[in-house]
């Protein structure tokens, strides 16, 4: 048996219960992780919203990192005892059944709370910005809600590419720490009052690239602000809005593509695809130390239930993570 924290909608918000589970066992092209560390993430934490419902509740928990325990037959990229970074069901235990595809080596210099903080938010932040995104040098990418864990990552990333990055976010203090990565312009404010602010520092041409991480309060704002030939990224709805104006006109006249990112409907090759796509254009900047993970505040595994609720204030900066050990 091991412990392992539940999900459930209680109608007006979500909360995580601690239960007794037996300990997942590996089958043939699966292995069994001791888990080291996880990482909190708004898809998995918004059980109230249809794609990620859990009404009568679920394992919680899709990334992490830890130690290899055992293989099943047909796994040869990794043995028992390398320290492994995953995306999987149920991270938010004791023990997880990983799929080899989603998982990676951890790189010497990151700590077991580093490269928990990685896999869901990079990845995430790798498709919008380049999957869908197809940002270059150059070119300008809008972040709204750039503060959060995989608007953080997405700033990284378009800096890597030598993108200009304008960020989102409702707090000054949080704009002024991510100059320190790279941020060209900050704007302040939440919602859709950023507009004439992006058209400004454009020249009046608007962005290329629009990473909605907000939801419905920004999705207008950000066909606005896209420039001719955009490319408009849906990742997220944390204002809670699912509706938004959809401006016809401008979607039409400047031959705007507009793409929505979510890990629930892909297949297990379609998640390894972007595995393979995060690993061949983020990992070796992880090696390197020129991409780090910021991390605001972590947590012991009992106290995982005050991490999503400080989750739930909106206070933190990047990815907040817990601890197994």
């Amino acid at each position: 048996m091991m412990r392992a924290y539940w999900i459930k909608n209680t109608g007006t918000t979500t909360e995580l219960i601690l239960r007794e589970v037996p300990q997942p066992q590996p089958a043939a092209g699966q292995m069994l992780v001791r888990m080291r560390a996880t990482s909190l993430n708004r898809g998995d934490m918004l059980a109230r919203i249809k794609r990620h419902s859990a009404a009568d509740g679920r394992p919680a928990g899709i990334d992490g990192s830890g130690e290899v325990v055992s293989v099943g037959a047909d796994v040869t990229d990794f043995e028992p005892g390398e320290r492994v970074l995953f995306r999987a069901h149920a991270c938010f235990a004791e023990y997880a059944v990983v799929d080899p595809p989603l998982a990676a080596h951890i790189p010497d210099r990151l700590s077991w709370e580093q490269a928990a903080a990685l896999p869901a938010a990079y990845i995430t932040a790798w498709e919008a910005v380049v999957e869908f995104g197809r940002a270059r040098a150059d070119e300008w990418v809008l972040l709204c809600g750039v503060s959060s864990g995989v608007g953080v990552a997405a700033l990284q990333i378009a800096k890597s590419l030598g993108a200009r990055v304008i960020g989102v976010s409702g707090s000054a203090k949080k704009l002024a720490a991510l100059k320190a990565l790279g941020l060209d312009v900050g704007i302040e404010g939440r919602g859709g009052v950023f507009v004439d602010a992006v058209m400004q520092a454009t020249v009046g041409k608007g962005v290329n690239v629009a990473v909605n991480l907000v939801g419905g309060s920004a999705f207008p704002a950000c066909v606005h602000a896209a420039a001719d030939f955009g490319r408009v990224i849906v990742v997220g709805y944390v204002d809670g809005q699912m509706h938004a104006d959809f401006d016809l006109e401008a979607v039409h006249g400047k031959r705007l593509q507009i793409s929505g990112i979510s890990n629930t409907p892909l297949t297990p090759a379609q998640r390894a695809a972007s595995m393979q796509g995060f690993m061949r254009d983020v990992y070796p900047a992880l090696v390197s130390g020129a991409i780090a993970p910021v991390i605001d505040r972590v947590f012991d595994f009992d106290e995982l239930p005050a991490a999503k609720a400080y989750v739930d204030t909106d206070q933190f900066l990047g990815k907040v993570v817990v601890r197994m050990w």
